[in-house]
This record gives structure tokens, C-alpha cells and sequence, in this order.
């Protein structure tokens, strides 16, 4: 089995929540994979810098400066800090951007009625399935930031909810795979201010019927849906509690 594990939201910023992924991801057995996002870091350094960000439909509009301070955070500071975390509790991790290695190759997004940026879309070829597996098998667990490259030179932000699910759709070819996003809350809420009135199954046909999750999460369930289209077998949204554990305090997504 080859997790594949995306986390981001507040959980980066929450110390105690950070520290309980981190031990439950450090015992997750079988292979797996670490991709992370930071978008609110990001977006609080940018304001120091003074720069201020523009989310439009849950993604952020990059520009060349928004696109250099994503750099130093996602590259830098937060998976630096993650692969630092890891090591100390006994994983052998590698902190990934796609430029290195080769490892993740996108396309700078085609204008339509929005003009994104510097930001990178995925076709069927863009994971490098031979190479990471063979860090896997060498008993390394790759922890990628949301940064890819075009194999032009130009590096571009990409969301870390859609690299996990061309990953995790990818690496099926080699391993069963179960894919997770995992962030501050118990699952998907019906209400979003409670906490416990998360949702045990969502559908597909029910989330596009009721579109009633809020817009940050729409990235991250179009993601998880297309991951199941595709064939990974398994996908949950859940909490850093339960990521370890046999806990049905999650949401389990299935079409």
C-alpha cells in the first residue's frame, strides 16, 4: 500500500495539530508520499513584502512577485521545516520541489476567462513515475511542496490538492494506493460551525447536487473525485487524529 498524503489549512500554522500529523504520519505503514501546501503562510509573508494576495475560486493568482515569495515558503521555510520534523522522529525524507529530479513536470495554465499566472497545470505525463519510485524503494519518503517546473527553466505554483491526486493517480500503476487530505477538521462539515457534524460518506452526485461546502474546499474535493475516476481505490478527508488509526471519524469519498 502507498499512501499518498496531502495536508495544508491551518494545520501547517497549529503546532499541536502539525505535531500529531507528524507522529501518525511517521507510523503509517507501507510506502508513502508527503505533499504540502502553505497557501496561508504565504499569504501572511506576502502582506509583509507588501504584497497582497487575489484568491479567485479557491486559487491564487500568481504573478512573478507572488510567484518568488511562494517559492521561499513552500521550497523553503515550510518543507525544510517538515523534512526537519521528520527526521527527528526517525523518517528518511527528501523536501521536493517537480523541477527537482525531474520528478513533477507541468504546463503554465491556458487563459481562458482568467488569467492565473505563473501557475501549472498536469496532463497524464507530468508525474515521473519510474524515478520516484525508485526513491521510494530506496526507502526515502518524498516530501513535495506545491512548486513544479516546466523543463523550461520556469518554475510555477501548483496546487498541492491537484499534484496529490496526479500522484496518487500515477503511482496505481505500481502500488494500491490510498490517498488522503488532511486538515483541521474531522471531515467535510454539513455546518460550519460545528465541528462535529462532519459527514461519514460524501458521493459524487451529491456533491455536485447540494454544492454545499465552502469555497476552499471545491479544488480539493474536484481533485479527490477525479482520483477515484481515475482509479485509485481509496480517498478520505480527515483529521491528523484519525490518520493513523482505524477511526471512523472521517470522510470517506466514493462515486
Amino acid at each position: 500500500m502507498l499512501h499518498v498524503v496531502k495536508i495544508g489549512g491551518k494545520l501547517i500554522e497549529d503546532e499541536f495539530l502539525l505535531d500529531t500529523f507528524l507522529k501518525n504520519f511517521h507510523k503509517l505503514r507501507g510506502s508513502k508520499i508527503l505533499i504540502h501546501g502553505g497557501g496561508k503562510y504565504a499569504s501572511i509573508l506576502s502582506k509583509r513584502l507588501g504584497l497582497y494576495p487575489k484568491i479567485v475560486k479557491g486559487r491564487r493568482i500568481t504573478n512573478m512577485k507572488t510567484l518568488e515569495v511562494l517559492i521561499m515558503s513552500y521550497a523553503g521555510l515550510l518543507n525544510k521545516a517538515l523534512v526537519a520534523s521528520l527526521e527527528k522522529l526517525g523518517t528518511s525524507t527528501l523536501g521536493l520541489s517537480g523541477a527537482d529530479g525531474n520528478l513533477i513536470q507541468s504546463i503554465r495554465r491556458y487563459v481562458k476567462s482568467i488569467d492565473y499566472g505563473h501557475v501549472g497545470d498536469f496532463n497524464k505525463e507530468s508525474v515521473n513515475i519510474k524515478d520516484l519510485y525508485s526513491l521510494i524503494q530506496l526507502n526515502y519518503v518524498p516530501v513535495f511542496c506545491a512548486i513544479t517546473h516546466d523543463a523550461k527553466g520556469h518554475l510555477l505554483n501548483t496546487n498541492a490538492d491537484t499534484i496529490a491526486s496526479y500522484i496518487a493517480i500515477s503511482m496505481k500503476e505500481i502500488e494500491e494506493i490510498c490517498l488522503h487530505y488532511c486538515f483541521e477538521k474531522r471531515g467535510i462539515l454539513r455546518n460550519l460551525e460545528d465541528a462535529n457534524s462532519y459527514y461519514t460518506k460524501i458521493n459524487f452526485d451529491n456533491f455536485y447536487k447540494f454544492r454545499i461546502f465552502y469555497q476552499g474546499m471545491i479544488p480539493k474535493l474536484e481533485n479527490a473525485f477525479y482520483a477515484l475516476k481515475k482509479g485509485v481505490r481509496k480517498v478520505n478527508i480527515l483529521h491528523p487524529s484519525s490518520l493513523f488509526c482505524r477511526r471512523k471519524d472521517k470522510t470517506l469519498l466514493y462515486l
